[in-house]
């Protein structure tokens, strides 16, 4: 840390308090009875103000920078603008002691020696609070909820902005350690409020909100008279007794002295957001200093380390951004880091440190050793097993116990050092001196090596990875690089700061000057762009900049220097800086160019880093054809210029190799016909052939399907054509293929009658098929089509195809209600057992569908189909005649259910009740046995009881409805069979005399046994849904 002083001026009486306008232009000073205005830029006097009428002890400027106040030894407190303007004074009963503004609001707090008052401009007056003893400080917390006082009986008083005592802190000295200065910690990243505290005890303390002390009293061996703290809270400022301002860690470790004075120290601050410190003394004089904070730091490859608060150290990985603080408690002054050594020199004392374990990520260490010692030195440099000082011109190599063991006096100030590694007790420094000499130096050896000498000073220093080269930064800002060997200068550069060698590369550095970041790679041209800061190390892609006071690392593409090696076809060497990092495009670029220079190995390894495997397989492909034997270049260029699509620089190399149809093959591929037409060679059809077969491919792929119909018939891919004019529905191009072809190409004829058929265009395909001679596929399309009169003449030619015409027309015609017809076909057709089977279906969709008058119908016409069968089938006979009776008995009975049904469900009857009386007891004498399908027994009861009670056949009724009794009845007769239970009991148990005469003489003509009459129109309303079980 330095201590420049900016500007220095007396008053005429002693400076009890200042305070700065926040936005740092102007200073404040209560010095005697009037106020002096300073501009802060050059200790300028702006303006005296007078108002008070005795000595001014305090002042204090609000946070906005609108208005200050100051306080008198007259009792009087006077708000001022920030025009330096007076606008408003209220008194107290004693003097002013100290004022302070709330920092969020314009609140004030002033203070005297009985009582303090609270005002802010929405008041109308001044709130007082009586005090116990007498204020001598006080400070607001940064939320501006509370208010800490000091007292001259050394008790704290924290109160709310009402005045309301809600903490007291009572000190161990009380009034022997009156309270002279107090401050809140500005800083909003502490969690809790902090409290400095400075006591005429000697002492600096800390405390909590909660009254809470924090850590131990601190002895400073002076009585205070100021405390304050940097703008974020992380040094204190304390004068007093001593004639000298001291500078403390927020935790009050003693860090070191800003300017002594003459006198006592009555008031120091902070000028907001800098480092400018300004000071007041009891004999009026007035300083402002600037506090230089020097970077104390060291980096060893991808580890930083630096000094923070200057007591931490921070240790931070510049790959992983880990961190890892290490706090000393005291001043660090040197910082040195190699491998897992870190050396912390403090002011009497150096501790070594090391890391606990090898690992490369491991963050964590512990203290080896100690040198309890105090050293002067300018740097400091650590080993594996010492620590290296410098001191001017010497240097010294000292044991981690502390032994020296090896001085070395140079002829020189000593400029720069460096450790550029080696074994373990046995490294090696590289020291520049001011006379431009450069020396290396091993720790265990007593005699220093002089590497060249050079005629200016050096400032920066580094060397090559294999040690072969060595950078130099003079003091001209010139880089100069150097052959170590032959001590031949190689080249140099303007406006370098510093420099530094790649770890990883032997012929690529950095170095920074001018705002520039500068890359050069071997003898090439140097590639620039803009970066603020100096190098001080190059990892790979990485280099680490030093800005300010902070390192941070840039990742920079190493794409200018590959290319520039790419420019002279070395493939190697660009590979190489390709691998310190370059983009997914550099390497793609670097693989295409190794690859056309058949450079195989590098191309092979860029394109498995972009993990192209169409390239590689390409790659592998050629080595195998040159362990095989060949060693044909063109062939291989040609080969890799048509994977990168130059087709035409390609086929030239094809035919300079004399592999003209590779040319062709690749020009056919490509569709590009026309190319391709030019290696044709001696016009073998075959090979013209292929080629139009290939283009009329590409043309259906492309949608051009006439096109491609057109060359594949020239072609003779008569099927292709066939298919796409087929699917394109194109009849006039399909008949003109087909007239075309012969008959003995009989496949391709019968895809175009498939498609004649699928455009129907029947007639085209009859044909076509007449031309193969195909008579089945031409019968089979006649029955498809429908074209009976055709298949009909065809059969009378063909017998042999009768069952594929009549088969098909009977199964039409019975689904086109045509059952005669259809019989009529069956029976052509020889089918006399598949004619049964429909009437069989048609009969029980019938029944189901509560027809009962077809089903009888139906039933009739098996009936005499099996009469049919019987007579011209002996076998078939007995069978035949015993179903013809069946059939008949059912007829029969679905006839008569037919009236029964009608009545039951509709509301009139066209029959006589003496016909359906009669119908009634037919059906009950026929359903002695099985009952048929469809038939209801509670119908036909239901319908005897009701007509048997209307003509007078009591007995009868009665016996029916009994015969009800035992059924399951449905809920609709439920009701109705109830009620004729009931009244039929009202009746006689003897039938009407005529009734009897009647039943008599009915049942003895037997008249109901006769076969119903089948005189009715029968119809089927919709074959096709009877077929299919579905009512109509």
């Amino acid at each position: 840390m330095r201590v420049v002083l900016t500007w220095r001026d007396k008053a005429e009486q002693c400076i009890y308090d200042l305070a700065f306008k926040p936005d740092g232009t102007q200073l404040i000073l209560a010095a005697g009875n009037r106020l002096l205005v300073y501009d802060t830029s050059d200790g300028t006097l702006i303006q005296p103000l007078k108002g008070h009428k005795d000595t001014v002890y305090c002042v204090a400027y609000a946070k906005d920078g609108k208005r200050f106040a100051s306080g008198s030894a007259d009792k009087s407190v006077i708000i001022w603008t920030s025009k330096l303007e007076g606008i408003l004074k209220y008194t107290h009963n004693d003097s002013i002691q100290c004022v302070s503004y709330n920092p969020l609001t314009h609140q004030l707090a002033s203070c005297s020696s009985s009582d303090f008052g609270l005002w802010s401009p929405e008041q109308k007056s001044v709130s007082k609070h009586k005090s116990s003893s007498k204020i001598t400080c006080c400070s607001w917390t940064n939320d501006g909820q509370y208010l800490a006082l000091g007292m001259f009986s050394g008790i704290i008083s924290i109160r709310n902005k009402n005045g309301e005592e809600k903490v007291k802190i009572v000190r161990p000295g009380g009034s022997l350690s009156p309270i002279w200065s107090i401050c809140w910690n500005p800083s909003r990243e502490e969690h809790n409020d902090i409290l400095a505290v400075a006591d005429w005890g000697q002492k600096l303390s800390f405390y909590q909100l909660s009254g809470k002390q924090i850590g131990k009293d601190r002895s400073l061996n002076f009585d205070p008279c100021c405390i304050s703290y940097f703008t974020k809270g992380e040094y204190i400022l304390l004068g007093g007794s001593d004639k000298q301002v001291s500078l403390f860690t927020k935790d009050g470790v003693r860090l070191g002295t800003i300017g002594e004075q003459n006198s006592w120290v009555w008031t120091c601050k902070v000028k907001p957001d800098s480092n400018y410190v300004v000071v007041g003394c009891q004999d009026g004089s007035i300083s402002l200093y600037q506090l230089i904070f020097s970077t104390v730091h060291g980096l060893y490859r991808d580890r930083y380390t630096y000094r923070d608060s200057m007591t931490d150290v921070i240790v931070q990985h510049l790959i992983t951004e880990q961190k890892v603080r290490i706090k000393c408690k005291e001043l660090v002054k040197k910082i040195a880091i190699y491998k897992n050594r870190l050396a912390i020199q403090l002011p009497e004392k150096i501790l070594i440190y090391e890391l606990y374990s090898d690992d490369s990520s491991d963050m964590h260490y512990r203290v080896k050793e100690k040198i309890v010692r105090k050293f002067e030195c300018n740097l400091l440099v650590v080993c594996t097993d010492h620590i290296v000082l410098c001191q001017e011109k010497r240097l010294q190599c000292l044991s981690f116990s502390g032994v020296k063991e090896r001085e070395w006096q140079m002829e020189s100030l000593i400029r720069y050092i460096k450790v550029i590694g080696g074994p373990p007790g046995r490294e090696g420094l590289l020291v520049g001196l001011k006379n431009g000499q450069i020396l290396k130096i091993f720790v265990d050896n007593l005699f220093a090596i002089v590497l060249l000498k050079q005629a200016t000073a050096v400032r920066c220093l580094d060397m090559s990875a294999s040690r072969n080269k060595l950078a130099v930064v003079d003091e001209n800002n010139t880089c100069l690089v150097y052959d170590i060997h032959t001590r031949e200068l190689l080249f140099q550069e303007p406006n370098a700061d510093s420099v530094a060698w790649n770890t990883q590369c032997e012929d690529m550095l950095c170095f920074s000057g001018g705002g520039y970041l500068n890359i050069k790679a071997s003898t090439f041209p140097v590639h620039q762009q803009k970066l603020q800061g100096f190098v001080v190390g190059y990892n790979s892609s990485k280099i680490f900049c030093l800005h300010s006071f902070s390192m941070f690392a840039v990742e920079v593409p190493q794409s200018a220097p590959m290319y520039q090696y790419l420019d002279r076809k070395m493939f190697k060497e660009a590979y190489q800086i390709a691998c310190l990092g370059v983009t997914d495009t550099d390497w793609r670029e670097l693989a295409m160019e190794a690859l056309e220079g058949l450079e195989f190995e590098t191309a092979k390894k860029a394109f498995t880093r972009v993990q192209d495997l169409r390239y590689l397989e390409l790659i592998n492909s050629i080595e195998e054809r040159k362990k095989r034997g060949e060693t044909n270049n063109d062939l291989f260029l040609a080969d890799v210029f048509s994977y990168q699509g130059k087709f035409h620089e390609a086929a030239k190399l094809y035919k300079r190799s004399g592999h003209e149809n590779l040319a062709l093959d690749m020009y056919t591929d490509l569709r590009m016909f026309e190319y391709a037409k030019d290696f044709l060679g001696s016009g073998d059809p075959r090979e013209t052939k292929m080629l139009i077969t290939k283009q009329a491919d590409w043309a259906r792929n492309i949608h051009e399907p006439k096109a491609a119909v057109e060359m594949y018939v020239s072609a003779g891919e008569h099927l292709k054509a066939i298919e796409i004019s087929g699917d394109h529905g194109w009849v006039d191009m399909l008949i003109e293929i087909a007239r075309k072809l012969d008959k003995a190409e009989r496949k391709p004829l019968l895809m175009c009658a498939h498609y004649f058929k699928k455009l129907d265009n029947p007639g085209y395909a009859a044909e076509t098929y007449l031309k193969i001679g195909d008579l089945k596929s031409l019968v089979q399309l006649h029955v498809e089509t429908q074209r009976w009169d055709e298949a009909f003449a065809l059969g009378e030619k063909h017998p042999e195809f009768k069952d594929d015409i009549y088969v098909p027309y009977a199964q039409w015609l019975a689904e086109n209600d045509r059952f005669e017809e259809a019989q009529k076909a069956f029976h052509k057709a020889g089918r006399q057992g598949e004619a049964v089977r429909v009437l069989e279906q048609l009969t029980h969709n019938a029944v189901v569908e509560s027809r009962f008058n077809d089903a009888a119908y139906y039933y009739w016409m098996l009936s005499m189909q099996c009469l049919d069968i019987a007579q011209a089938d002996p076998a078939q006979k007995d069978a035949m005649l015993c179903k013809f009776h069946h059939f008949q008995h059912l007829a029969e009975l679905y006839h008569g259910y037919h009236i029964i049904h009608r009545y039951t469900e509709e509301p009139f009857s066209f029959h006589l009740p003496e016909t359906v009386f009669n119908i009634s007891r037919f059906l009950l004498h026929s359903l002695t046995k099985d009952t048929p399908l469809g038939i209801s027994k509670v119908n036909t009861l239901f319908t005897l009881a009701k007509q048997s009670r209307a003509l007078g056949a009591y007995k009868l009724a009665r016996h029916a409805y009994d015969k009800l009794r035992g059924l399951q009845i449905p809920a609709r007769f439920q009701k109705s069979i109830e009620l004729g239970s009931l009244t039929i009991r009202s009746k006689p148990f003897h039938d009407r005399e005529r009734c009897c005469t009647w039943l008599s003489s009915t049942w003895r003509k037997g008249s109901l046994t006769k076969r119903p009459s089948l005189s009715l129109t029968w119809r089927c309303q919709d074959t096709s849904r009877r077929a299919s079980g579905k009512r109509p």
